[in-house]
């Protein structure tokens, strides 16, 4: 399977003219959609903390892209930085259209083993940058006519999976955020999450790496645990992730508000 060429869904001028702001974009689910959008046509500014894995992408995604591609070193722990961040989009970067709402998720384990305070740094750099980083481009998003707001969150929304409690309770919080936005922005303006499964990223590598060391299975155990949950029998690629993504952030999409679309290969045993 190829999504960025024999197999690309979009048409290539299917985001002309938009720009894209994508978090958490140097590796995984975000850069894949770095990439789609990429080559759907539009503006894409790639966010994330590590600066060297952001150059390697933008590079690799200005060998196809008919836009204009740049990034961003940002920590979505530093709510401050936020503020000059997107200041500087405003300022000096084509309005925003297209917002990508994505970063890495908490440590797993029961929930019962966290303290309150471990709850505060993966709301930071979810929940909280998220509601700041939309109220700050929400107006922009209105005066344009055309805003697209995604969440990449979790199955875990639906149905909570073992062994990541505290992960469990942000995507939910998250989840029920985006839907009580849905009622309050402005028409023109979309907000939808994206459930990914199963996904061949390191995120889930490492997750299995943890898994072993608690409970001693190894990793093709944990595996085939996985596969036998899913009926596509396989991994989800990280492109058909992307694909999903890409289709909500389309003109043609404005009708879907408030959703929150799982791509899971079919593993959620919930309507």
């Amino acid at each position: 399977m190829d999504l960025l060429n024999d197999e690309f869904p979009f048409a290539k001028t299917a985001l002309s003219g938009k720009h894209a702001l994508i978090f958490g974009a140097s590796k995984g689910i975000g850069a894949a959609t770095a990439k789609m959008m990429a080559m759907a046509g539009a503006d894409v500014t790639l966010c994330a903390r590590n600066e060297d894995s952001l150059v390697k992408i933008v590079s690799q995604i200005n060998e196809f892209a008919t836009g204009k591609i740049s990034h961003a070193v940002i920590d979505l722990e530093d709510l401050d930085a936020i503020d000059g961040l997107i200041e500087n989009l405003l300022q000096n970067k084509p309005p925003v259209h297209i917002l990508i709402n994505n970063s890495g998720g908490p440590p797993g384990g029961p929930l019962l083993d966290n303290s309150v305070v471990d709850f505060d740094a993966p709301f930071t750099r979810h929940l909280h940058a998220a509601h700041k980083i939309t109220k700050l481009l929400v107006p922009q998003m209105e005066a344009s006519g055309y805003g697209r707001i995604i969440q990449i969150i979790s199955t875990s929304v639906r149905e909570p999976i073992p062994n990541l409690g505290l992960s469990n309770t942000l995507r939910g919080a998250m989840a029920s955020w985006a839907k009580s936005l849905s009622r309050e922005l402005p028409p023109c303006i979309t907000i939808n999450n994206v459930l990914p499964g199963f996904t061949d990223t390191e995120r889930l590598g490492s997750l299995a790496n943890s898994i072993n060391q608690k409970t001693g299975k190894s990793l093709d155990e944990i595996h085939e645990g996985w596969m036998g949950q899913v009926p596509i029998e396989r991994l989800v690629d990280p492109m058909e992730t992307a694909s999903a993504i890409t289709y909500l952030a389309l003109p043609a999409a404005g009708a879907i508000r408030g959703v929150s679309l799982a791509v899971d290969g079919g593993r959620l045993r919930s309507i």
